[in-house]
């Protein structure tokens, strides 16, 4: 089950030091341009993830092709896509090793939380972090 206590999702957030953003966009008009800016701001490193763009920068960190390129531990997954495509997202998460993925408000993927837990990664579905780091009080990352 994705979690949906406030401990433990508080929990959660208060673990994770680096997050891959797959869907990460360099537009400031998208939702996840505005969420990297916050998670940055709290102390969270935030490593983008958009095929679209590899290769620019992007809130002055690298813009990655794929999960699998990035070569360093990553606690978090944040996954802007669309529900259809999140099944793919989660499973990079899986072989990449995170120990989380978190399922962007509107992206609800029941199979692909299941393999994510099947796999002992932790799960959030359909909540956004920029709204629930200020709603339960969790401190900045140090």
């Amino acid at each position: 089950m994705p979690l949906e206590r406030d401990e433990d999702i508080a929990e959660l957030l208060r673990e994770t030091r680096t997050i891959a953003m797959i869907g990460a966009s360099d537009r400031p008009d998208r939702p996840s341009y505005g969420v990297m800016r916050y998670l940055q701001g709290h102390g969270y490193r935030v490593i983008p993830v958009n095929p679209q763009i590899t290769g620019e920068h992007v809130h002055g960190e690298y813009v990655w092709r794929e999960l699998s390129q990035i070569g360093e531990p990553i606690d978090m997954v944040d996954i802007f896509r669309r529900p259809a495509a999140a099944g793919e997202a989660v499973d990079e998460g899986i072989a990449a090793g995170a120990k989380s993925v978190w399922l962007q408000i509107g992206v609800i993927n029941e199979e692909a939380a299941a393999r994510a837990e099947a796999a002992g990664l932790k799960v959030v579905m359909n909540k956004c972090p920029k709204i629930e780091i200020p709603r339960l009080r969790v401190a900045p990352v140090a």
